[in-house]
């Protein structure tokens, strides 16, 4: 099996894949169909009223995701993940009868947003730290590439599909569709091979454990270095199911199915980077740094694209940059974090990385409606590039990095705390 897909040959593991990309594809049609209602069928094209919606949505991050974190640790991460997935089919299916029955209104809207982004913060620290049940160690970097391939598969198909859906018999019947999509996860993980699981070392209940979680992150400074490049980049450049709505309706003047294809361009760039991911062996902070500066320039390029057709296109390498720096972010933090912390580490990555939106969706949603559909993307592009210029100065004074560029097939290597070990290893070994 070639080495893209090395994690498949794990029975449990290819469960899970495809429930993946069956699930996360009616996840992108929820997420498609969601921004859609609210700006076309509940508002007048209000980019407020879809900022407070994504906003909601990803709330309940910021404020429950280090509990979530203690939660992962302490039970069993299989079961947990049956019991979020069940609740993605009630939310899922609630919304699309009062879509259908037409008795929606933007606050039905708005607590379901809620309610989804309550459960999806209990469900993504489990979700990020049950892969190393399903593989072992050695294979986490490729499953976590994998996952992100599943992800932007569906990032392909979904957004594409729920524009179709709407043009066809409308949005409601795309929620409907997905109470069906959401049952795949729940079934996978009842169908997998118990014995066969790689059950990580459980937390002990006790007090401070979330505490414990802050001060092992806060002694962790790579890990920090990477949590602020996440958080800044997810808050202010990676709000596209808003910022494209807005580009394609008011800059474009297209309708639902113009709009779910754009995700679906940026889709095929984030699937390409999800690949080179599942490849990579050991993705370092590096390269978060120069994939954050890349997707950058990509987002300025998108804001000042002159037709739909430049923004289609230019959705490909953006999404390329987008994924590499979140697949390197998310396997450098969960391979070097002990088994036993690791839930409460990525809950606080997820922290940061998913809950700097409601902060930064109200913001780009209020550019949007003040100084154009334009700049809600740019802002999001200088943003970036300013945290990754930041933290790179910041890494090269504090850990005594050195970075060389040469035209070549790896043009700028860095030599810092990881090669001066390595070096030492290898005088000690030299010697004996």
């Amino acid at each position: 099996m070639s080495s893209t897909f090395a994690s498949l040959k794990f029975f449990n593991y290819r469960l899970w894949f495809v429930a993946n990309i069956i699930a996360s594809t009616g996840m992108w049609m929820q997420r498609v169909a969601q921004d859609w209602v609210v700006l076309t069928v509940l508002t007048n094209n209000s980019g407020t009223a879809l900022g407070i919606t994504t906003a909601l949505q990803f709330l309940p991050t910021l404020f429950l995701s280090p509990w979530a974190g203690v939660l992962a640790d302490r039970t069993d991460r299989r079961k947990l993940l049956q019991f979020t997935q069940t609740m993605n089919v009630f939310t899922a299916f609630i919304l699309g009868i009062l879509i259908l029955t037409g008795v929606a209104h933007l606050w039905h809207v708005y607590a379901l947003a809620l309610l989804s982004g309550i459960v999806s913060t209990i469900d993504s620290p489990a979700r990020q730290t049950f892969v190393s049940e399903l593989v072992p160690l050695s294979s986490l970097p490729n499953a976590v590439g994998l996952n992100s391939a599943a992800f932007n598969t569906a990032r392909l198909l979904g957004p594409a599909s729920a524009g179709l859906v709407i043009a066809s018999v409308g949005p409601g019947w795309v929620f409907i569709v997905n109470t069906v999509l959401f049952l795949a996860p729940v079934a996978s993980l009842a169908l997998m091979r118990l014995a066969e699981l790689r059950e990580m070392e459980h937390a002990v209940r006790e007090k401070g454990q979330i505490l414990e979680g802050f001060r092992y992150v806060k002694n962790r400074t790579d890990i920090v270095a990477i949590m602020i490049i996440a958080g800044v980049v997810s808050a202010f450049g990676m709000n596209f199911q808003m910022t494209s709505a807005v580009m394609a309706t008011e800059v474009y003047g297209k309708g639902a199915g113009e709009y779910g294809i754009l995700g679906s361009f940026m889709a095929i760039g984030a699937l390409t980077g999800a690949l080179i991911a599942a490849r990579r062996k050991y993705p370092r902070v590096r390269l978060v740094v120069v994939a954050a500066f890349i997707f950058g320039l990509c987002d300025i390029a998108l804001a000042l694209a002159p037709t739909y057709e430049a923004y289609a296109l230019l959705a490909i390498p953006t999404g390329l940059a987008m994924l590499t720096m979140i697949t390197a972010a998310n396997a450098a933090i969960q391979i070097s974090t002990d088994p036993s912390m690791r839930g409460r580490v990525m809950s606080l990555y997820v922290m940061v990385f998913l809950g700097s939106t409601p902060i930064g969706a109200p913001i780009i949603g209020w550019v949007a409606d003040h100084f154009g559909a334009r700049w809600s993307i740019g802002v999001g592009g200088i943003a970036s590039i300013a945290v990754a210029v930041i933290v790179a100065l910041w890494a090269i004074k504090t850990w005594d990095v050195r970075v060389k560029a040469r035209l070549s097939r790896h043009p700028i290597t860095t030599y810092g705390p990881r090669e001066r070990a390595a070096d030492m290893r290898a005088a000690r070994e030299h010697r004996d």
